[in-house]
């Protein structure tokens, strides 16, 4: 699968490039609620890693059934 993220680059809530996958508020509710993808936490910042982001991205991936309704 192609990747969402740069593997070697740290994001912070806020960054544009997290918009793909939910706004600052839609992080901060996972984080809270323990879902969504892997963090750390420093002090009061909250770290997200490009390799960490893809790994989620693609364990979220769904393939479609074919099946018609």
């Amino acid at each position: 699968m192609q990747k969402l993220f740069d593997d070697t680059r740290t994001y912070l809530p806020g960054d544009p490039e997290l918009e793909i996958i939910g706004d600052r508020d839609k992080l901060a509710q996972w984080r809270h609620k323990g879902v969504g993808p892997a963090y750390y936490r420093l002090g009061r910042k909250i770290i997200y890693q490009g390799a960490d982001l893809n790994r989620w991205a693609d364990a979220n991936r769904h393939e479609p059934s074919g099946a018609a309704f």
